[in-house]
């Protein structure tokens, strides 16, 4: 805890020191002005998540509500600075394991509660080059790779400093360079950072409005997660021919820093979607290899958004994993709805998983006001147990 609010508040502290100096040569009128100019927003989030799962007697049943406060300053000289002050709270009982409450009888729900900052951050923008230095949110492409898993109550965000580069005709570069990641478990976990070398880069390349390519390099040098510190580089297409929406994406992966596994393992998506009347529907195939008993990981993705919302594969197998998935999506009115079916296997050893259901529905009730229903049933074979996840969620923004 004493380590993530020192980080953040050295960086208040450089902002408060950083724009005043410019305010020298700009005025302090100036610099009072972009404070005050600055925008501030309260939201609001609640959530209900219920688990049954076979190899636990107890049903979970999470009511919390995060609360996240935010303020972004105006520009001052191409200067601003964002604040953001998350807090998570439990109503009533807190019939779930957050895997730090202690309540190992449960089934897990991850939004331990308690208070942080979730970004602070001091930033520095130009028409082409855009600057940050500090905790930040850092989402690339899907968040195949790196995300921010907004998906949970506590984010996860960045520790670093970050520089992002727009050509204005189609080219971006992105890097970051990362010292500690603050992971979805709270303050009181010792699961809560990831602290290390960590290099991330990202370039995308839009052709034209039809066709966007991507390259990418991920080198996840952990100070203490050996099993888990990889080298990845990558390429991604996403595009339309004819009616047809296709996304494509490989990617080769090997250990690196102190991991005691020697080893070189694939990733391999194919995704491809199109309109029939008013129904969008889409078949995938998404592997994540296996070599000398490990698995393809991706740690620092929004894992949420793939192979089934049970969350039964936040950790890939060693023997790797294979989804094959089709899915429906449609709206009547303003009511969203999403059917995703998948079916899971090794990718060595042929080995059945097991398959899951998942269904989603969003409704605008008012303006900034939004309601999600979410259901997910995984059906297990060989691997994991058969569980069964209802979320209910309203959120608000003001």
């Amino acid at each position: 805890m004493k380590t993530r609010l020192a980080t953040a508040i050295a960086t208040i502290c450089a902002a408060g020191l950083l724009m005043p100096n410019v305010s020298v040569a700009t005025g302090f009128a100036d610099f009072q002005q972009a404070i005050t100019d600055g925008d501030a927003n309260v939201k609001l989030r609640y959530r209900y998540e219920r688990v049954d799962q076979d190899n636990i007697d107890k049903e979970t049943n999470a009511s919390t509500l995060l609360t996240r406060l935010s303020y972004k300053s105006a520009d001052f000289g191409g200067f601003y600075t964002q604040l953001e002050f998350d807090n998570v709270t439990a109503l009533g009982n807190e019939n779930f394991n957050s895997t730090v409450n202690g309540n190992t009888n449960y089934p897990v729900v991850a939004d331990p509660i308690g208070s942080d900052f979730n970004q602070a951050y001091v930033g520095f923008k130009t028409e082409s080059l855009h600057i940050t230095a500090g905790r930040q949110r850092i989402n690339h492409n899907d968040q195949r790779f790196v995300g921010g898993v907004g998906w949970r109550q506590n984010e996860q965000t960045y520790d670093g400093y970050r520089l992002r580069y727009d050509n204005q005709s189609g080219l971006n570069v992105d890097y970051s360079y990362i010292h500690n990641v603050n992971r979805i478990f709270g303050t009181d976990s010792p699961n809560s950072d990831l602290g290390g070398n960590i290099h991330l880069l990202n370039v995308t390349y839009k052709i034209n409005a039809d066709h966007k390519v991507a390259g990418f390099a991920y080198e996840l040098d952990f100070d203490t997660a050996n099993a888990i510190a990889t080298r990845t580089l990558g390429v991604s297409y996403d595009g339309k021919v004819s009616a047809v929406n296709i996304h494509a994406a490989y990617a080769r992966q090997n250990e690196t820093g102190d991991n005691p596994t020697d080893f070189s393992t694939d990733y391999l998506a194919l995704e491809l979607s199109t309109k029939l009347s008013a129904v969008n529907v889409g078949i995938g195939y998404e592997s994540l290899g296996s070599d000398n008993g490990k698995g393809f990981t991706t740690p620092l993705a929004t894992l949420h958004k793939f192979q089934g919302f049970a969350d039964k594969f936040l950790a890939t197998p060693g023997q790797g994993i294979n989804d094959l998935y089709v899915k429906a999506s449609g709206s009547i009115g303003k009511l969203k709805l999403l059917g995703v079916w998948h079916q899971f296997e090794s990718d060595v050893g042929s080995v059945d998983y097991g398959n899951e259901f998942n269904f989603n529905a969003t409704y605008p009730v008012y303006k900034n006001t939004n309601f999600l229903l979410r259901y997910a049933n995984y059906s297990a074979d060989d691997f994991a147990v058969d569980t069964n996840k209802l979320w209910a969620m309203m959120a608000f923004t003001f």
